[in-house]
């Protein structure tokens, strides 16, 4: 069982930063596959980002590569997803996700179904 608690959501200007965080209970955490998904208003979850267990292999939606970065703290048992040069269509709900993976097997998990667990969210303003 994971129980995953995200933060450092806000209001932010376009073109401005913010840096997600996301603490995850138990002992295992350097065993999951991580991941940050968004919704915004009457729209789908979408993928973000997602990390290897190990945290040397990312991959990223084409909506974020090239601003976002994702890293992680197994030793914290934290996610973090900076976010820069935000833009209006950024602003959403994230939700971390972990899905129990072990050793990367060269498999990036992308959909929201691929995932265990999830957290409350955090909610993303970025003013235009």
């Amino acid at each position: 069982q994971v129980q995953l608690v995200e933060s450092g959501g806000g209001l932010v200007q376009a073109g401005g930063s913010l840096s997600l965080s996301c603490a995850a209970s138990g002992r295992t955490f350097s065993k999951y596959a991580m991941g940050w998904f968004r919704q915004a208003p009457g729209r789908e979850r979408e993928f973000v980002a997602t990390i290897s267990s190990d945290g040397r292999n990312t991959y990223y939606a084409d909506s974020a590569r090239d601003r976002f970065t994702l890293s992680r703290d197994n030793a914290k048992n934290a996610l973090y997803l900076q976010m820069n040069s935000l833009k209006p269509e950024d602003a959403a709900d994230y939700y971390c996700a972990a899905k129990f993976s072990g050793r990367f097997s060269g498999v990036y998990y992308l959909a929201a179904n691929d995932y265990d667990y999830w957290g409350q969210g955090t909610q993303v303003t970025v003013s235009s």
